[in-house]
């Protein structure tokens, strides 16, 4: 549901808010923080489909500041999103013409939720001091993205010394994964300390130098950047050990390779986060980044600055070479798809042959009924015929015993008819005596 309320008020927009949740049947609010997203008009949409992707694990009131023109009339137009419009959320647009662009914290201050966290989030261009603007003092946590400044590496130095707990970049959240590979690979044996790294990354990528401010703080040994084409990112990172280098190495947008001494080259995962998923990572925590504070305020003090180019680091041994792992990653791409094939019994049909093939296994298994059941009739009569002479016999045996048992009867029943014979003539006898 989307309701426009042009020319507007924030006590209007309150009240219609309230309405609105009361005809949805929504009387209760399960909503975790307030997000403020202060935007310029031309990227407005985008930071609008961003949030609402970055809220969906954590529902918040979203409210919008869109700064529109400055010359002309104080005005206000509202708009609002409820539902499948807003995902898990409700977005609040406020957009400010006149000198009411530069009073935002005025205008949002009616429509925050009570008791729950407010994060405020610069997409493009951000106060110098994002801790002591009027929106950033109403906050809890305060998200900038220094990549899209005109001089990325300007304004994280500038950030670094205006740094106030709570404040994070979207830079941060973008090498999560990169953080991730790293430790996992120092944690495998053997155990043996860094003792140089290098960090290869686009001349203008502020990530690649929180990660190499990062590593600096964490593993306490001389870090290096080496500077590639701007636009490329993170490139490669290498870590020196007494037992070899470890090389974890972007070959695509979505791959990486890992090498170490003693182990097969990996391939790995290794996906460039959207701006809503950097901003979900982000918004999963709602207190101070103790890890961000160091890589930000100490390491990146720590990184040497010296002027050292990707070709040359390649040149020297100081960083890996791209194609090189390129080439060792399709390697054990096929090498994977060998042993993967050895362990198939029987490789899968074509789908133009899957149905001719189905319907000649059909006829093997009914031409196997068929011979089974002829020779099932074929021992049939042998069974029958001597289940026949068994029972003949046990007749035949039966019929014996009881011809025995007839002729013992007759011969007892002869006996005891001539002795009554005998015993009547000796009485015979006597009388006549």
């Amino acid at each position: 549901m989307i309701v426009d309320l042009p020319n507007t008020s924030t006590r209007e927009v309150a009240k219609r808010l309230v309405t609105l949740r009361h005809d949805m049947g929504a009387v209760a609010l399960g909503r975790v923080m307030t997000l403020v997203v202060d935007v310029e008009e031309t990227g407005a949409d985008e930071a609008i489909e961003a949030a609402t992707e970055s809220t969906r694990q954590s529902p918040s009131r979203i409210i919008v500041l869109v700064h529109g023109t400055r010359r002309g009339v104080n005005r206000l137009d509202a708009q609002i999103r409820l539902g499948g419009d807003a995902g898990a959320s409700e977005i609040v647009v406020l957009r400010m013409h006149g000198k009411l662009t530069d009073h935002g914290r005025a205008v949002v201050t009616p429509l925050v939720l009570a008791d729950s966290p407010i994060v405020v989030w610069w997409p493009g261009a951000a106060p110098k001091d994002v801790g002591e603007s009027p929106l950033g003092e109403l906050s809890q946590r305060r998200i900038t993205d220094v990549q899209t400044a005109r001089n990325p590496r300007a304004a994280l130095t500038r950030m670094a010394k205006a740094y106030v707990p709570g404040d994070t970049d979207l830079s941060w959240a973008r090498i999560t994964r990169w953080r991730a590979l790293l430790a996992a690979a120092l944690d495998q044996a053997p155990y043996e300390s860094v003792t140089d790294v290098t960090v290869s990354g686009a001349s203008d990528s502020v990530s690649s130098d929180l990660l190499a401010g990062w590593l600096a703080v964490r593993l306490r040994c001389p870090v290096k950047r080496a500077r590639t084409a701007a636009g490329s990112d993170i490139v490669s990172v290498r870590m020196e050990r007494e037992s070899g280098p470890i090389d974890v190495v972007r070959t695509s947008p979505t791959l990486a390779t890992m090498s170490q001494p003693g182990q097969p080259v990996r391939r790995v995962s290794l996906l460039q986060p959207t701006t809503s998923q950097a901003m979900a990572e982000e918004l999963r925590r709602l207190d101070r980044d103790d890890s961000y504070e160091e890589a930000l305020i100490k390491g990146l003090k720590l990184v040497s600055t010296t002027t050292l180019s990707g070709s040359d680091a390649v040149r020297t041994d100081e960083a890996p070479d791209v194609e090189e792992a390129r080439r060792a990653g399709e390697s054990a791409r096929r090498a994977g798809a060998q042993l993967t094939g050895s362990a198939m019994v029987e490789a899968k049909p074509d789908d133009a042959a899957s149905e001719e093939q189905v319907k000649e296994a059909a006829a093997r298994k009914l031409d196997a009924k068929k011979a089974e059941r002829s020779e099932d009739r074929l021992r049939a009569p042998r069974t029958t015929a001597k289940k026949s002479g068994a029972k003949a016999a046990a007749k035949q045996s039966t019929g014996k015993k009881a011809a025995a048992k007839r002729s013992a009867a007759k011969k007892s029943a002869s006996k005891r008819s001539t002795a009554k014979k005998s015993a009547t003539q000796k009485t015979a006898k006597k009388a006549s005596s």
